[in-house]
């Protein structure tokens, strides 16, 4: 009998032991990321679920090695509304607040999704010492150049996906392939009434007019517009052989199927387009949206090889939420995550002015190809090599699938004009 019970204290004793020494991280408090991101929209979701897959990929390997002990990351989602039409920036600052203030936020992750909000929140961050990696949305170059400009004040703010100027220049080195290959020459834009949209548009026109291309005219819709016909007639009439879109409301999908019905004789080429980034987008629009471009600004969000990771990150997302990568917030959504892990364990801290350091430092193969950041404005450095910096993709639909032909360095395919544009 004593030796049963002997046998039966040494059992327990080991087990415990085992569970002692195998799950360091329960016993750690979490390290809380903060995302604050307009749940509603594509860019808000989809950023929860990279956010979300990183998390359990890294906490199921251990967690973060912050010195000589491992922590968890946990976290905590706030909807800031901030896509939704007549919704004010303060509410995403509140939001943001709540986060650091109630959910004892260690980094915030994601958002604020809306260029305007971002930029308003970059005070925050200030005020409270918490690093912030800008992931979904947030196009607009004035983000980095705040940093730049004022760097003591807003060194906490990151981004780690690509803006306006970088998604300027790849659609216009698509556009000269396109004149080189089918003669297009003629751009009509049409554009969101938001700022990073707006001030886009303004710049494509621009650049495209320099570049040799003729604008042939410029239209602006209020978020939540569901009627694109005179502006589409109006591209027609000007002779327009590339429409140009920059929209992230998932109206846009309307647009497209107004496009397929009236024939128009242009190529749509989205630099942002949320509603045909989605894997959905072709049942959506009852197979309208075939020839459509879209940027989704990061590998990842589309199926190439642009990494190693890329199509490993593709799959597991697709495992776990049952949808394909849906677009701008997917991929660097997830690597924004690891970012913080790297930057966390080779600083041995989550002091918010290490975690800066480090991040300005890092140097991470991830999902869409080298990940670093310009010291100086905290964007990460693009490129069209995976191997030297982070990779954009440009997609059409082609017979039902996303497929990526840009850069050439990562591309499944070329681009295909429809019937109509070769009578």
């Amino acid at each position: 009998m004593k030796r049963i019970r002997c046998y039966v204290w040494l059992s327990f004793l080991t087990s415990l032991m085992v569970f002692v020494c195998s799950g360091p991280v329960l016993a750690q408090k979490p390290i809380v990321l903060g995302a604050p991101l307009s749940m509603a929209y594509l860019y808000g979701w989809d950023a929860e679920r990279g956010i979300r897959l990183a998390v359990d990929e890294i906490n199921a390997a251990g967690g973060v090695a912050v010195g000589d002990k491992k922590q968890p990351f946990a976290v905590e989602v706030i909807d800031t509304r901030d896509l939704e039409p007549g919704v004010p920036v303060s509410e995403a600052l509140m939001a943001v607040e709540r986060l650091i203030l109630n959910k004892d936020a260690d980094f915030i992750v994601g958002g604020p999704n809306r260029s305007e909000a971002a930029l308003a929140a970059m005070s925050l961050l200030s005020k409270h010492k918490r690093v912030s990696i800008v992931t979904s949305g947030v196009l607009t170059p004035k983000y980095h150049k705040t940093v730049e400009a004022n760097y003591d004040k807003f060194k906490y703010a990151f981004r780690i996906h690509g803006e306006a100027v970088n998604l300027i220049g790849e659609i216009i080195a698509n556009f000269a392939d396109l004149k080189e290959k089918y003669g297009l020459t003629k751009v009509f834009i049409m554009a969101q009434d938001v700022s990073h949209a707006r001030g886009a548009a303004e710049v494509m026109g621009k650049v495209a007019a320099s570049k040799g291309f003729e604008v042939t005219g410029t239209e602006i819709y209020p978020t939540g517009a569901t009627d694109f016909s005179m502006g589409l007639l109006k591209a027609k009439s000007t002779g327009a052989q590339i429409i140009n879109i920059w929209m992230d409301m998932p109206e846009s999908a309307i647009l497209l199927k107004q496009w397929y019905d009236l024939k128009i004789p242009a190529l749509p080429f989205g630099s942002t387009l949320a509603a045909a980034e989605q894997p959905g987008f072709w049942d959506a629009t009852d197979g309208k949206g075939e020839y459509t471009l879209c940027n989704v600004v990061n590998a990842g969000n589309a199926p190439s090889e642009a990494t190693p990771w890329t199509m490993k990150f593709y799959n597991a997302y697709t495992e776990k939420w049952g949808v394909e990568p849906e677009g701008l917030g997917a991929s660097s959504s997830y690597m924004a995550v690891y970012a913080l892990k790297d930057a966390i364990e080779r600083a041995g801290t989550i002091d918010a002015d290490k975690v800066v350091t480090a991040l300005e430092e890092i140097d991470l193969m991830g999902v869409y190809g080298r990940i670093r950041f310009d010291p100086k404005t905290h964007q990460v450095i693009p490129s069209n090599d995976p191997k030297e910096g982070a990779v954009g993709s440009i997609l059409q639909w082609q017979a039902g699938k996303r497929v990526v032909v840009y850069p050439k360095s990562i591309a499944m395919g070329e681009i295909l004009l429809p019937p109509w544009m070769n009578q």
